[in-house]
């Protein structure tokens, strides 16, 4: 008879605990990609995580999607900008760099890098193209693309953590490769750019009077010079069409290769577990690698043999009955301290079943359970505490 060997498990087991330091310590880990709703501290996970893997020898670089200013004032930096900028205070042999995206900068940079200089002129006065840098809507998704492939490029850092917006759209990102693929192949693109692309003067006199037909009722809905504006745009930008998508693709893969580890960051919250759920549905249907959950500013006690019933119980016979051994005052103090802890035990008990729920749903995805610190982080101690928490050095 044939026996018959167990298959190797390949998942985690429920209750695994995410090893953030085996994580960040790992020469394979490339990237570390945090999401998550916002309110959760998402950005000083990331900034926390930055700074534990340099001072543990590695170069990092800190990417942020997010407007917020906190990860600048964390870090002791005045602001950031599109230039990593080099973070002082950093023990060991590590170097930790900052910085925050320019959606207008790094599309200034991408024509800039692959446009003639008098093209690239052309382009960057393009009124369209000026609206269009600066807010058009999935800009700044394809420019966080485009800035994490050229940091990944530059092959100056061991590891770049990118710190992405406080909401879903944190994950549209992913998205960047199809619309602008979309975008490239839409009706109105191919036929804006349909006269430099057909050759031939009777070809072009006949494609030219129906571009006119169609030109002129554009013109009408969207308005005569924005339309100019745009032919102008798209036959400037078309040689840069193909890179463009070429890059994000080639970027998106970089997010599935096995150097890449998307972590979730949520609070111990009904509606921030929510949304960490969506974050993993979503992460797993794009066969994206998940690393695990943070979750944050879980509440602990220093005593929790005793129970919420007990404390409560301890606190009105005090206030009751007295102790012949105490002053008043003294007894109103334990009593007011038995109280505070029993409600703390009940918020510890409330964030327990939430996680349990959570865990219930998804038991292969592990999780690190990060102490709320009594204040927020403001400096480097504070990142360093958060990232002890984060670590193995605390459980």
């Amino acid at each position: 008879m044939t026996t018959r060997t167990a298959p190797t498990r390949t998942t985690p087991r429920v209750g695994t605990r995410l090893e953030i330091d085996t994580l960040i310590e790992d020469p394979e880990t490339r990237i570390v990609v945090c999401c998550g709703s916002g309110g959760v501290g998402k950005t000083t996970t990331a900034a926390a995580i930055g700074l534990r893997a340099a001072e543990r020898g590695r170069k990092v670089v800190v990417l942020t999607i997010d407007p917020a200013r906190r990860l600048a004032q964390s870090m002791g930096l005045t602001e950031l900008d599109n230039t990593p900028r080099v973070v002082k205070g950093v023990r060991g042999d590590g170097e930790l760099q900052a910085m925050m995206l320019d959606m207008k900068r790094t599309f200034d940079e991408v024509v800039l890098a692959h446009a003639e200089p008098e093209r690239a002129k052309a382009i960057m006065e393009n009124p369209f193209y000026q609206s269009l840098s600066a807010g058009f809507a999935g800009t700044q998704e394809y420019m966080a693309m485009e800035k994490l492939g050229q940091l990944r490029a530059e092959d100056h850092w061991d590891l770049i953590v990118v710190d992405t917006p406080p909401s879903r759209s944190a994950l549209d990102f992913l998205d960047a490769p199809s619309r602008l693929g979309s975008f490239l192949d839409g009706k109105v693109i191919r036929l804006l750019t349909a006269p430099a692309k057909v050759g031939g003067r009777s070809a072009m006199k006949f494609l030219n009077a129906g571009m006119g037909l169609i030109t002129g009722t554009l013109g009408k809905i969207f308005g005569a010079q924005l339309l100019t504006d745009v032919q102008t745009f798209v036959s400037a930008m078309d040689s840069m069409f193909g890179g463009f998508r070429e890059r994000a693709d080639r970027t998106y893969e970089l997010l599935k290769a096995p150097g890449t580890a998307f972590l979730v960051v949520a609070a111990p919250e009904r509606d921030a577990l929510r949304e960490a759920a969506y974050f993993v549905d979503r992460l797993a249907a794009d066969h994206m690698p998940l690393a695990g959950l943070v979750l944050n500013r879980v509440h602990t006690t220093g005593a929790p043999q005793l129970t919420a019933e007990r404390a409560l119980a301890a606190a009105e016979a005090l206030e009751e009955n007295g102790s012949p051994t105490s002053s008043a005052a003294a007894e109103t103090v334990a009593a007011g301290l038995l109280r505070l802890h029993a409600e703390r035990v009940q918020i510890m008990n409330r964030e327990r079943r939430t996680r349990d729920r959570f865990v219930s749903v998804y038991p292969d995805v592990p999780i690190v359970e990060v102490a709320a610190l009594p204040g927020d982080v403001h400096d480097l101690d504070g990142l360093r505490t958060v990232g002890d928490r984060l670590g193995s050095a605390v459980d």
